[in-house]
């Protein structure tokens, strides 16, 4: 299962809400990520443009989007937005398989003969 990130900002009239009537998030939210296969590691209160930070494990990116879309069409969120995580051995793979391919690669300015950095030289006489 992959890990994903999940920041969340309420609207003002969500926030009245939850002062009338408080209720534990993780378990009003639970179900949503369980109908999808997926469960919290954590989930926190934030201050600042996030108003719950939190880390989900999920299947794969489309039923993390599946979640994404159902909270956002609540309509209490302003924001809602996932971030894909890997563990440090995944970024060392990435990192790895990265150099391999940069090897490879030839960007657009050093493509059909053109020179390095997509600059002519200029001679000096």
């Amino acid at each position: 299962m992959s890990h994903y990130l999940l920041e969340i900002s309420y609207t003002p009239e969500a926030w009245a809400a939850q002062l009338e009537d408080p209720k534990d998030r993780t378990e009003v939210i639970r179900p949503v990520l369980e109908s999808v296969g997926a469960r919290f590691e954590c989930l926190y209160y934030a201050f600042g443009d996030r108003d719950i930070v939190g880390i989900i494990e999920a299947p794969d990116n489309v039923s993390v989007a599946a979640i994404s879309l159902a909270f956002s069409a609540g309509g209490a969120l302003k924001s809602c937005r996932t971030t894909p995580l890997m563990t440090v051995q995944e970024g060392m793979d990435a990192m790895r398989r990265g150099f391999r391919a940069y090897g490879v690669y030839k960007p657009p300015s050093q493509a059909a003969g053109a020179p390095a950095g997509g600059r002519e030289k200029v001679r000096s006489n």
